[in-house]
């Protein structure tokens, strides 16, 4: 296999070992090594993939344009109608296409008649293979399994807190996990308890595009700011920079970076807020999270800097 992380997984070994299958990682950059592979890939690429709508892959140029105007027109598949055509195209390849290389042959043909022998595995152990094992033992508890610091439910789990049980899941799939007892007989699928509605699921996805977004701008701001540019020159002589920056400008552009240096600093809590007018009703829980108040001055202290009363004259005054 190539050296795909997909394939590399721990998963993917630990359970082609269960099977007595022995793990070769080709070298790097060399798809010619597993043949058949890239050549059934190509295959759907240019048979399939090409005609549908959507195809990205093609050549690029006026005619490619005018001709993606004109596809243009056409949507998109949906997801569901775009797996009904990979489906129907492989079964199309197994049992009807016939390449020269398996004379005459389907591949379903060709399959059937290798000798090679196959060895079925039972569907009750088929899928602990695809789990990666979470490595260590947990706890159930009334509210169900923790794992990776949210909590897992199910109704099984009902009467048996205190039981202690290990985790499995697929990789990227963390809306469920399986759960095993200590010793690995599987116990039952829990699901993630308080999940977001899909309402905040689209709402989270939003902002994280809209993040993202903001965060490929400013960095390709910076790196066009950051790249330099030199005059050109026919004599040996020290590099000419190009690019006038007005001192306004400049001091702008480091006055900004500074309040964001200092803006990653701040401690918004350092310095308690004033506290409240004495005629608030302030729970005693917030009034001990505020600074007290500065002492009154004296009156009969002459160094005291006393504020006038309104509507009083200063001293001095006609």
């Amino acid at each position: 296999m190539d050296r795909g992380k997909d394939f590399l997984s721990a998963a993917v070994t630990t359970a082609l070992g269960a099977m007595g299958v022995t793990v070769k990682d080709l070298p790097a950059y060399s798809p010619h090594l597993k043949g058949t592979v890239e050549s059934l890939n190509r295959a759907a690429d240019r048979m399939l993939f090409a005609a549908l709508p959507g195809y990205t892959a093609g050549p690029t140029g006026p005619r490619s344009e005018r001709r993606g105007r004109t596809a243009g027109a056409v949507s998109a598949l949906s997801f569901q109608d775009f797996t009904t055509e990979v489906l129907e195209w492989t079964t199309w390849w197994n049992t009807a296409h016939r390449p020269k290389a398996l004379s005459g042959r389907t591949p379903l043909e060709a399959w059937q008649a290798d000798p090679t022998p196959v060895t079925d595995i039972p569907a009750a152990d088929l899928w602990a293979f695809t789990l990666e094992d979470d490595g260590r033992p947990r706890k159930l508890t009334s509210h169900g399994v923790s794992w990776r610091g949210r909590t897992y439910t199910a109704a099984w789990m009902t009467g048996q807190a205190g039981r202690q049980v290990r985790v499995r899941y697929m990789p990227h799939h963390d809306h469920e996990i399986e759960v095993c007892d200590a010793r690995g007989r599987h116990l039952g699928p829990a699901h993630l308890a308080d999940a977001a509605a899909p309402e905040q699921l689209q709402a989270l996805r939003e902002a994280r595009a809209e993040r993202a977004r903001r965060l490929r701008a400013d960095a390709k701001a910076a790196e066009r700011l950051r790249r330099q540019r030199f005059a050109p020159t026919t004599s040996a002589e020290p590099a000419q920079r190009l690019g006038a920056v007005t001192a306004a400008q400049a001091d702008r552009e480091l006055a900004a970076a500074d309040y964001t240096d200092v803006a990653r600093l701040a401690l918004p809590d350092l310095i308690p807020p004033a506290p409240p007018p004495a005629h608030w009703r302030t729970p005693p829980a917030l009034a001990a999270g505020t600074a007290p108040l500065p002492p009154a001055p004296d009156p009969a202290d002459p160094s005291a800097d006393v504020a006038p009363e309104p509507g009083s004259r200063p001293a001095g005054d006609a």
